[in-house]
Order: structure tokens, then C-alpha cells, then sequence
């Protein structure tokens, strides 16, 4: 029964990545940036004194500048570590040799994605016990932590999964970057504008309304930094979907869409497989 998902590709990838030095210092880096962040705000919210009352509210403002940085870093590390899942094999020449193993393209794709994504996991279970101190002051949920863990783990594998089909259909690993973090910008920062563009018509009375509406739901709905920002306030959810009209929540929008980018990259990056190698022939 193991031996039907037991991945080599999988395996091997997870030893290189855990055993290299860069992997490490890069974790090092993403926890020293969060744990000056914190001692940060923990010394402006006393004054620099060390001392003081530190309140719910205070509380619940770290958790969500803090939940916000480290999406922003997540995003930031995740096309270095798929991009060149492909290309990279491609570029030491090292790609031929690995298609003539017995491993199916399915087997390769997910391999190379699986390692990248676990160790990403790795860096935002680190994280946790510097998220935990929110829990000393109150001002925020167990089910809050869970619910902002569960939308890092969809877009990371989104965003892998994009970051490896790139990888497949290009032959460099700096234009497979260049074009993941392209996808990142259209998605965090596009959809943004469209969302404020279509709101703005909304509010001006535009005849289309009802399309506006939808489109303005919509844009917000794939929009990472809308989401998360729902899932903090859960108040700014109920008041999108009441002015878009639309009665399903944000996050199953969320949900579906990233899930077909999923499908979808993951597909074309496992048919462009062994058809690039043939045409290289």
C-alpha cells in the first residue's frame, strides 16, 4: 500500500532541500524578520519602557500586521523555491536523465511541488510560537489562527503550483520567476485595483450596478490580501457580501477559484513535461 505513494522524486528533493545551508539560513531570516517585527511593536505599544498595559485591542492589531508580513513573505519566497523546480533540472542538463527513469510526469510535478510546499509549512509552523503570543493578551481566536493557516496552505500550493508550471514551459529559471512573480503581482495587486475601480463606479451610481456589484465581490474574493483581511475581521466579509449582493462568502469563492488554478497549473505543467523534452529532440 505505501509503495503506491511512495515518491523518489519526492524523497530525494526533500533530502537535497533539508540538508542544504541555504534552506536553513532563509528560515533563520524569515523568523529573525518576524521576531524584530514583534519586539518592535511590543516596545512601541509600551513606550520603550518595557512596561505597561498591553489590551486586547493592541493585541488583535499585532495579529493582524503580523499575519499580513508573513503572507507578504510567504508570497515573497515561494516562486524562488518552485521556479526552478524544471528549469533548474533543465539548465544542468541533469532534466533527460531524469525522465528516463521510471517516474511518470505526475510523479515528478508533485515530487518537485510537495518538497517545496513542505518546506514553506516548515516556515509558517516556526512561525507559531511567535503567533501564540497574541493568545497571552487576549483579542483573538483559536479559530482565527487555524482559518489564516488553512488560507496560507492553499495560496502557497496555488502559487508553487503556478511557480512549477512556468518552470515547465520555459527554458530559464529567471524568466519562470520573472512570470510567477508577475502571477503574484496580477493577483495581489491588480485584482486590488479592479476592486477599488468597480467600487468606485458603484458608488458613483454607475447604470451597470448589478454587475458592478458582482465584479466588485468578485475581485475582492481572489484577492489574497482581501481575504485575509476578512478572515481577521470577519465583519468586513459580511459587509462585502452585502453590498455585492452575492450570498455566498468570500472564502468559498476564494476557495474554488484557487483550487481550478491548482488543477490547472498543475495539469499543463504535467502535459509540457515530456512534450518539451520531444521537441528539444
Amino acid at each position: 500500500m505505501m509503495e503506491r505513494f511512495y515518491n523518489p522524486v519526492l524523497v530525494k528533493e526533500l533530502k537535497l532541500r533539508f540538508r542544504s545551508f541555504k534552506s536553513f539560513s532563509g528560515l533563520m531570516f524569515y523568523l529573525a524578520v518576524i521576531c524584530i517585527f514583534i519586539a518592535g511593536f511590543l516596545m512601541l505599544a509600551t513606550e520603550f519602557t518595557g512596561k505597561g498595559f498591553f489590551s486586547p485591542d493592541m493585541s488583535f492589531i499585532m495579529f493582524a500586521v503580523l499575519t499580513i508580513l508573513q503572507m507578504a513573505l510567504v508570497l515573497f519566497i515561494t516562486p524562488s523555491l518552485t521556479a526552478g523546480a524544471i528549469s533548474s533540472e533543465r539548465e544542468k542538463q541533469t532534466l533527460n536523465i531524469l525522465l528516463t527513469t521510471t517516474q511518470s510526469s505526475t510523479q515528478i510535478i508533485i515530487g518537485k511541488l510537495l518538497s517545496s510546499v513542505a518546506f514553506l509549512v516548515l516556515m509558517l509552523v516556526a512561525g507559531l510560537p511567535l503567533y501564540s503570543l497574541v493568545f497571552l493578551f487576549g483579542g483573538v481566536s483559536p479559530s482565527q489562527l487555524v482559518s489564516i493557516f488553512l488560507f496560507y496552505l492553499v495560496t502557497v500550493i496555488a502559487i508553487g503550483s503556478i511557480g512549477v508550471m512556468f518552470s515547465t514551459i520555459t527554458k530559464k529559471t529567471i524568466v519562470a520567476m520573472i512570470a510567477t512573480y508577475g502571477s503574484i503581482i496580477f493577483l495581489g495587486g491588480i485584482t486590488a485595483f479592479f476592486f477599488f475601480l468597480t467600487m468606485a463606479f458603484q458608488q458613483m451610481g454607475n447604470p451597470m450596478g448589478g454587475n458592478t456589484s458582482f465584479l466588485t465581490y468578485f475581485w475582492a474574493s481572489i484577492n489574497p490580501g482581501a481575504l485575509m483581511l476578512t478572515l481577521i475581521s470577519p465583519a468586513m466579509g459580511d459587509a462585502l457580501t452585502e453590498l455585492s449582493g452575492v450570498e455566498l462568502p468570500v472564502w468559498v469563492t476564494y476557495l474554488i477559484v484557487y483550487v481550478l488554478i491548482i488543477v490547472f497549473s498543475l495539469t499543463v505543467a504535467i502535459k509540457k513535461l515530456r512534450a518539451n523534452m520531444k521537441s528539444n529532440r
